[in-house]
């Protein structure tokens, strides 16, 4: 049968099981969009390209599967790069279809012409150029399957447009023939071995939980590993949910914004079994200054990241779902011995429970009037509860988000983390729901900051009626820069503001047609947030007027130990205090 390249592409996702396209057209790419008017998957519209790559995110984020967009050539290609960036630091799947001028013409300085494949080497696991017609679903197929398996990534394919004009003979194979590529899936039985009777031996041991786990959909298995052999777990900003903050074990989220608990615990552990972790900055502070006394376990997918940061005891590399698995049938093959495996751990629970209660988060409300973020984000989470995905742009509202809402499931919380993107929340929200369905509330949490870069998104979820909640934490400041040029640059504060009327967020929602609400004060908070639950069916936008000075803590000053640690604004003007006396 003869068919264009173009409708090569409409078969080959549908072969592939896609449900959902995000993207935007433009002339490179329009051939491919005439037979897309047949397809038998779903296409949003969306209001800029960037849009179209965070919302293929969060619908990755939210379902484990490949997020998918398409988009034209040149402007629109490179429009989606901070986006491929934000996959490639977060391990997300996602396929990117760009158009391209014709292959006569590459290398001519066309109109609307860049070299995209160049451009997104750096920062896609793998892309192509398609010169021929009969290339192009081994092409989206080999990248399809390259983004979700081993570590998960974003991929590129490039069309030229007049491959997808040309006519051919179409065939299809489901048959993948990658040699050069086998992801290790299944760890070596010698480390796993040597991993138990690591861990054995242990006293202080802690589980370091990484974005990887979430990837792999390890839950489960992490669950049956952790509570069998009792250890403790923290759970990084990626890997929020996939070990539940309700456990007993579970000690909280580590890092520059962590809980206390979870801080300490690295630090003062002797063994650290990381999974799914990439010792990322932000996590160990000062990196020669971390957990000093611990031992390393480092299991993951990527042998790249195998003592990348840290000299690592036993490595392990493999897929976590399976590795854990392999761990766990150990335990089960050796069930009489089951004692020998468990580490004597029991004072160690017990301090980290102690440090837990005596150290909880802070915030100091007032019964009425002004309202603090924290309040506004606990209100959240008790109004649309832990049935909910919870998405959140960067930067103060963000790491209240991660501290605050107790999350209970891997995928209940998407954020952009490596790359910390401003922007991501609105279009990766509307992502997620379309992933999630109808069901599933989806709660974006914004700061007004983040809002107003990618806002004109909304437009696409009232276009094809996708029902997201999107709560802005409007302080009236970039609140994070604020936070530093107070702490670390004697409160000059230089162009930081944001007007909390520019624009004025309820004529905003006026204008795209969707119900609006405002919160001045706490007293109106629970009242204005359940005429919000109340309305499944459009999307809402939330105006949280809180207080513009309220900052993030604990706090690890950025280069420093993570033994620095800071409780409040009180500790940090006391330690300079201290350095000037």
């Amino acid at each position: 049968m003869q068919i264009t390249g173009a409708e090569a592409v409409m078969r080959t996702l549908e072969a592939l099981g896609v449900d959902t396209v995000f993207g935007y057209p433009g002339g490179a790419i329009l051939p491919a969009y005439d037979p897309l008017i047949d397809a038998e998957f779903t296409h949003v519209l969306v209001r800029h390209e960037q849009g179209a790559i965070h919302m293929a995110e969060g619908y990755a984020h939210a379902t484990g599967k490949v997020g998918v967009c398409i988009v034209t050539s040149g402007p629109a290609a490179t429009n989606l790069v901070t986006g491929l960036a934000d996959a490639n630091m977060d391990s997300i799947p996602v396929l990117a279809i760009t158009g391209q001028v014709a292959t006569t013409a590459i290398g001519s300085d066309a109109f609307q012409e860049a070299d995209v494949t160049g451009i997104t080497m750096p920062i896609t696991k793998h892309n192509e150029l398609v010169h021929h017609p009969e290339r192009i679903a081994g092409a989206i197929k080999e990248a399809y399957y390259v983004a979700r398996s081993g570590r998960p990534g974003p991929v590129l394919v490039d069309l030229p447009k007049d491959i997808l004009n040309a006519t051919f003979e179409w065939e299809w194979d489901d048959a993948i023939d990658l040699p050069g590529y086998r992801p290790t899936v299944r760890g070596h039985g010698k480390m796993i071995r040597e991993a138990l009777d690591l861990i054995a031996g242990a006293e202080r041991p802690v589980i370091y939980a990484g974005g990887g786990l979430v990837r792999a959909g390890a839950a489960e298995e992490l669950y049956r590993f952790a509570t069998r052999l009792g250890l403790p777990v923290v759970t990084t900003l990626m890997a929020r949910g996939v070990f539940p903050d309700t456990h007993e074990l579970a000690v909280g989220m580590p890092g520059m914004h962590g809980h206390y608990a979870a801080v300490r615990a690295l630090q003062e552990a002797d063994l650290l079994v990381t999974l799914g972790a990439r010792f990322d900055d932000r996590v160990t502070g000062k990196l020669d200054a971390f957990a000093p006394l611990a031992k390393v376990l480092q299991v993951d997918v990527d042998p790249a990241e195998i003592g990348k940061n840290r000299d690592v005891d036993v490595p392990i590399v493999g897929d976590l779902k399976v590795v854990l698995d392999q761990l766990n049938g150990v335990l089960d093959d050796k069930a009489d011995e089951h004692d020998r495996f468990v580490p004597d751990a029991a004072d160690w629970r017990a301090h980290l429970a102690d440090m837990k209660r005596d150290h909880p988060l802070r915030c100091e409300q007032p019964d009425t009037g002004v309202l603090k973020p924290q309040t506004a984000i606990r209100a959240i989470h008790e109004t649309w509860g832990d049935d909910a995905v919870y998405v959140s742009g960067v930067g103060q509202h963000q790491m209240w988000a991660a501290q605050i809402i107790p999350y209970t499931r891997g995928g209940q919380w998407i954020n952009s983390g490596g790359l910390g993107t401003m922007g991501f929340a609105v279009p990766a929200a509307i992502g997620a729901k379309v992933g999630v369905g109808p069901d599933v509330p989806v709660v974006a949490i914004d700061g007004d900051g983040c809002f107003q870069m990618t806002f004109q998104e909304i437009a696409s979820a009232v276009q094809h009626e996708i029902p997201v909640v999107f709560c802005v934490i409007n302080n009236g400041y970039l609140g994070m820069v604020r936070q530093w040029q107070h702490l670390f640059y004697e409160d000059r504060l230089s162009q930081v503001a944001l007007p909390q009327d520019l624009p004025d967020l309820l004529k905003l929602a006026e204008a795209y047609g969707i119900p609006g609400f405002r919160v001045n004060t706490v007293d109106e908070l629970d009242t204005v947030l359940s005429k919000a639950r109340a309305i499944t069916d459009q999307p809402v936008l939330v105006d949280l007027r809180v207080d513009p000075e309220e900052m993030v803590f604990p706090m690890v000053p950025s280069g420093a130990s993570n033994d620095e640690l800071l409780e409040s604004a009180e500790d940090w003007h006391a330690r300079v205090a201290a350095l000037k006396s």
